[in-house]
């Protein structure tokens, strides 16, 4: 009961969040938001199936490039746009991973890495499509369902919210489904599953094509927030936040990267006020969580209270 009260009381907090009228506050939380539902996609792959991609972030940005081009040149709803960037993402996910899903361990991780790379040599030279290092700017939100006006953060805020709990609670829906248990199957013994008569290499082409569908509707997300869209969002550093994320928060619990993103974004936002050497003090902080907390900030506390419910039957 306390633990459903916490998250009633959570979600009234969440939705009264833009009452505050801080338009910053309001920014953060749309970056809190978009990041974990990345490192949430990122996890189906490393959590779930047990795959490292060091290319994530190849799907972000071909799914905030469609994004933002497709809202200025062909329609203003924004809705159509994300929706668009998110299926280029897992269309694209389905051709890079008929190549990577036939390796596993280093072997896969280095192919995802090297298609990623191809995706930033292409954001970064195809000038006439992407704008190259001058970015493709003046990205508008456009109107969702040709009614509310997104250029508002408050409305954008609530748009951001919604797809992000649907697609939250589709994820946990595919993880816990049938499909979701062979995947962890494979992650567990994959000869044993193999075996059994199930086809390992299509599951796991299936779960890295929905993987890349989620990415892509991140990136979308983040291009119509940032209105522009950088070569370097598609870039091997890009990739490493939502692995960050995922380790902080723990990999082995579903709202780990949601607890990850929370924590990276609110760190990092303090830490650059404070000092210019960010970058060293925010690895050595995010360095000391990951040593500190066993199995992530999430997995950590819930091994606690496994153990504190275990003494108390006994």
């Amino acid at each position: 009961m306390p633990r459903r009260a916490f998250f009633v009381l959570l979600l009234i907090g969440v939705l009264a969040l833009p009452l505050f009228h801080s338009a910053y506050l309001t920014y953060m939380a749309i970056r809190v938001i978009i990041l974990a539902l990345f490192a949430l996609s990122f996890n189906l792959l490393l959590g779930y199936t047990g795959l490292l991609s060091f290319g994530q972030a190849a799907f972000y940005a071909v799914g905030g490039y469609t994004t933002g081009l497709i809202l200025l040149h062909w329609t203003n709803e924004l809705l159509v746009g994300v929706l668009c960037g998110a299926l280029l993402g897992g269309l694209f996910a389905i051709g890079v991973g008929f190549f990577c899903v036939k390796r596993t361990r280093i072997y896969f991780s280095m192919l995802s890495l090297a298609f990623g790379m191809l995706i930033y040599f292409i954001c970064y030279k195809w000038k006439g499509l992407t704008g190259g290092t001058e970015s493709l700017g003046g990205i508008p939100r456009g109107t969702f369902l040709g009614i509310i006006d997104m250029s508002s953060l408050c409305n954008y805020y609530y748009f951001v919210l919604l797809v992000g709990l649907l697609s939250a609670y589709a994820m946990y829906r595919i993880v816990h489904s049938p499909f979701g248990l062979i995947i962890q199957g494979i992650r567990e013994n994959e000869n044993r599953i193999r075996f059994a008569g199930i086809m390992v290499k299509r599951n796991r082409l299936y779960m890295f094509t929905i993987s890349g569908f989620f990415a892509g509707l991140s990136g979308g997300l983040y291009a119509c927030l940032e209105s522009t869209m950088f070569p370097t969002i598609a870039d091997w550093q890009s990739s490493a936040e939502p692995i960050m994320v995922t380790l902080v928060g723990g990999i082995g619990s579903f709202l780990g990267p949601v607890a990850g993103s929370i924590i990276f974004v609110v760190i990092k936002e303090i830490v650059v006020r404070f000092t210019e050497e960010w970058l060293l003090v925010f690895g050595i902080i995010l360095l000391a969580l990951l040593l500190g907390f066993r199995g992530g900030v999430v997995g950590f506390f819930e091994e606690r209270l496994n153990k504190r419910s275990l003494a108390s039957k006994h």
